[in-house]
């Protein structure tokens, strides 16, 4: 019963922790660039796993290496991002919603360049989930081109999720997912550092009340958002297993939506069912999909 609890009450607060992302990345943006939040975000949360990066350097095989670097730039690096590149254009809340779709990117990469099996139910689930996404966007106010430009930017970035998801459950999958993360990240600490030296980060006036912020919303962003969410996700998945850990998704674009809300994006009631839509969509796909990785983990 103890476990039983725990685990509800690590799965509550993941929730929270990666529906709050959206709107932290929106705080960061009112004083720096996306270049400069996304940046941020990769150096803290490189910081924190650092001293795991230490006992993960003994335990990833050097041939291995090259893989988790390249995992960390595809499935963290890129998309931090094109996440804030988008949010510059479009809402929180849609960028949550959309951010969703990852597990239906996880089974079309899986299926098209990984050779995993597929079924009818699966594509049903795909068709939904995108029927959902086309009205979404459609019923967004103002759309035009641009808009749909910067949306498109959120898709790329769950895209590259997916692949990386297929990377880690076919090539890394006994290497553990705190050691590939903390690898990851801390080779990601230099190009980030990098990035907001180029960027003119350092020439910002660090007294004003809106730098100050920014940059408390981008460091929870790194050090909440993507560490020690990451070591609490590997923690349930250990508890709980793969199965109860992968619905952390339906929450997530609950928690985008509610913070969105209360700091003024507009919802219409399409919206919401689009993302009732999308996210059914994404059930009946992740049905068939955690069968599939709990087969390939025994």
């Amino acid at each position: 019963m103890q476990k039983n609890w725990t685990s509800w009450l690590v799965f509550a607060v993941l929730a929270i922790i990666w529906g709050s992302s959206f709107i932290l990345m929106k705080v960061g943006l009112r004083a720096f660039t996306p270049y400069q939040v996304a940046s941020l975000r990769m150096l803290f949360a490189g910081i924190i796993l650092l001293p795991f990066a230490y006992k993960a350097l003994k335990r990833i095989p050097n041939k291995k290496m090259g893989l988790v670097i390249f995992s960390g730039i595809l499935g963290n690096f890129i998309p931090a991002y094109l996440f804030c590149i988008a949010e510059t254009q479009i809402d929180s809340s849609l960028a949550g919603i959309l951010n969703s779709l990852t597990p239906m990117f996880t089974i079309i990469v899986g299926v098209l360049f990984f050779k995993v099996q597929t079924s009818l139910v699966k594509v049903i689930g795909m068709a939904i989930g995108f029927i959902g996404l086309s009205i979404l966007l459609a019923a967004g106010k103002d759309v035009s081109f641009h808009n749909l430009s910067y949306a498109s930017l959120v898709l790329l970035a769950t895209l590259f999720y997916g692949i990386n998801v297929n990377i880690v459950g076919r090539y890394m999958q006994q290497l553990g997912s705190l050691n590939v993360a903390s690898i990851a990240f801390a080779f990601l600490i230099i190009p980030s550092a990098f990035v907001l030296y180029f960027t003119g980060f350092f020439a910002h006036e660090f007294s004003s009340t809106l730098v100050q912020q920014a940059l408390l919303a981008s460091g929870v962003l790194g050090i909440v958002g993507t560490s020690i969410a990451t070591i609490l996700f590997y923690y349930l998945v250990k508890q709980a297993g793969m199965l109860f850990g992968s619905l952390v998704t339906y929450g997530i674009p609950v928690v985008a939506v509610v913070w969105g809300i209360y700091f003024g994006d507009s919802l219409n009631l399409i919206q919401i069912a689009c993302l009732g839509l999308i996210l059914l969509g994404v059930y009946i796909v992740n049905r068939g999909n955690l069968n599939f990785i709990k087969k390939r983990t025994q």
